[in-house]
């Protein structure tokens, strides 16, 4: 297959202190996580648990609001999969702690 026939991509991840976006020449038809695992990226970040990979596509999380699962949704010409971290807290519940000590200090 000529280059022509590709389509370029882009993987990335995020931590506080490190970030790295690696830029992909994929075949079309290539899933998220296809692209996620000929990405190389847990090479650079040995901690990815990649049997659990929460992935997005420009800040909208794949299998969730209708979009298909990361196994199954197509990538497109310039597309970048973020791949999510767990968190740390629930928002529900930070942001619930967070009206409770403000209640309490008249804030």
């Amino acid at each position: 297959m000529a280059d022509f026939d590709l389509i370029t991509v882009e993987v990335a991840y995020a931590l506080p202190h490190k970030q790295k976006i690696l830029a992909l020449l994929v075949k079309p038809g290539t899933t998220a996580l296809q692209a996620v695992e000929r990405s190389g990226i847990d090479k650079h970040f040995p901690d990815i648990d990649m049997a659990n990979l929460k992935l997005g596509i420009f800040g909208q999380s794949l299998g969730t609001k209708g979009l298909d699962t990361a196994a199954s949704h197509v990538l497109h010409e310039g597309d970048r999969v973020e791949i999510y971290r767990p968190l740390i807290s629930d928002p529900k519940d930070a942001r619930r702690k967070r009206a409770e000590k403000a209640a309490e200090t008249g804030e």
